[in-house]
């Protein structure tokens, strides 16, 4: 018997009356309002307006909702469109199932035409959010958690996550404890948030015109991959693959041929953003190493 494990929360919805009170949401809504908040800081030190994040957010951030869930009812339309299923389940985003690589595709074209009329480049504004982006999504991890979601294949090590009768596999009905993987991944992005901070502050002019952002996609996809090995929720499976270890492979490909393709610094990496007044206050690499290169 595992004396040590992580218990699962007695409920994920409240109600305050007739409206429910959802933990998922409230998690995601937190991941959204830190990540517009930690981009607005980061635009505004390199000399653009904070209100122009909340501006550009209104318009990339409903296009990232629809843009996860619709990747999601792709991938596995069989949970909602065969026999003895409920299609109208699949916008029941509250019960969970926003894929990030969806979300984050048809997120950039709603930040693309909000950075149109701020006359911003979605690569400068790609730089900018990465750090909020994925900070946001190990924020959004934990509604995973309150839906007793996403868990990993049963485990007697003592982090191992309780999950209550209800949410167990159906081949498992026995067996109450499980890899966190939702945690795993949380505490990734939170390394990933500090890796991008780090590179931002030491190579800031070699890391623009979205290579900071490749080095986004490259570290989440890394780390999705490992943890995608541990799940056990549906998904479909390509050669003994889950469909995401694919999605991932290619993201994980593109960013760094992007990266390699662009190695060579441009004249412009020194330009002032567009969209800004050109006066940053981001340290330069010098600065940010205490003068040593």
């Amino acid at each position: 018997m595992n004396l040590a494990y992580l218990p699962s929360p007695s409920q994920g919805v409240w109600h305050l009356g007739p409206v429910p009170i959802r933990a998922y949401a409230l998690c995601i809504l937190a991941g959204i309002f830190t990540a517009v908040w930690l981009t607005g800081r980061r635009w505004e030190a390199r000399g653009g307006r904070r209100e122009d994040i909340a501006d550009i957010a209104i318009w990339a951030v409903p296009f990232g909702i629809l843009g996860g869930r619709l990747y999601h009812v792709i991938t596995d339309p069989e949970l909602y469109f065969t026999a003895g299923k409920q299609p109208i389940r699949a916008l029941y985003i509250w019960d969970g199932g926003l894929g990030i690589p969806g979300a984050v595709a048809l997120g950039a074209v709603g930040a693309w035409l909000g950075c149109r009329r701020r006359g911003i480049k979605l690569a400068d504004f790609a730089d900018a959010v990465a750090p909020g982006l994925v900070l946001a999504q190990a924020i959004g991890r934990w509604g995973n958690y309150f839906n007793q979601e996403l868990y990993g294949r049963p485990t007697d090590l003592p982090w191992a996550l309780y999950i209550d009768p209800a949410h167990r596999p159906a081949d498992s009905p026995d067996i109450a404890l499980y890899h966190p993987t939702f945690l795993y991944e949380s505490l990734w992005n939170l390394g990933v948030m500090a890796l991008l901070l780090c590179l931002d502050r030491r190579w800031h002019t070699r890391l623009r015109r979205g290579r900071l952002f490749a080095c986004y996609v490259l570290a989440y996809t890394a780390g999705r991959a490992w943890i995608e090995a541990l799940r056990i929720d549906h998904a479909n499976h390509f050669l003994g693959l889950r469909l995401n270890d694919y999605v991932s492979l290619v993201l994980f490909t593109g960013a760094l041929v992007y990266l390699i393709a662009t190695r060579r610094p441009r004249p412009d990496d020194d330009a002032p953003y567009p969209g800004t007044d050109g006066e940053e206050t981001v340290p330069e690499p010098a600065q940010a190493s205490g003068g040593k290169r």
